[in-house]
């Protein structure tokens, strides 16, 4: 069984940056592929950004070029550095372990606003 724990959500002003974490415990992590997603209040959950075992990465169009995600294998954990923040950013992030089975972290909030 696979837990992760994600951490570095808050609230923080339009332009301003973040920087989320998810640890995973259990599982086999420097095989795994690495993902976050997130979910803002009425919609639904949507991709946001994965880091394969090969470390090659993939982004939605609505982040590229401001989030940059990145692992750790040693310390088993994932970021998500996030840039120049807009108030459509807004939502839950969750943190995702896809090997030999598909498991989310409970998610943490950033909140974009003046």
């Amino acid at each position: 069984q696979v837990q992760l724990v994600e951490s570095g959500g808050g609230l923080v002003q339009p332009g301003g940056s973040l920087r989320l974490s998810c640890e995973a415990s259990g599982g086999i992590f420097r095989l795994a592929l690495m993902a976050w997603y997130r979910q803002a209040p009425g919609q639904q959950r949507e991709f946001v950004a994965y880091i394969a075992k090969t470390d090659s990465t993939s982004y939605a169009d609505s982040v590229k070029g401001r989030f940059t995600i990145s692992r750790d294998n040693a310390k088993k954990t994932v970021s998500l550095q996030m840039n120049s923040l807009r108030p459509e950013d807004t939502a839950v992030y969750y943190c995702n372990y896809r090997f030999n089975g598909n498991f989310w972290g409970q998610g943490t909030q950033v909140t974009v606003s003046s």
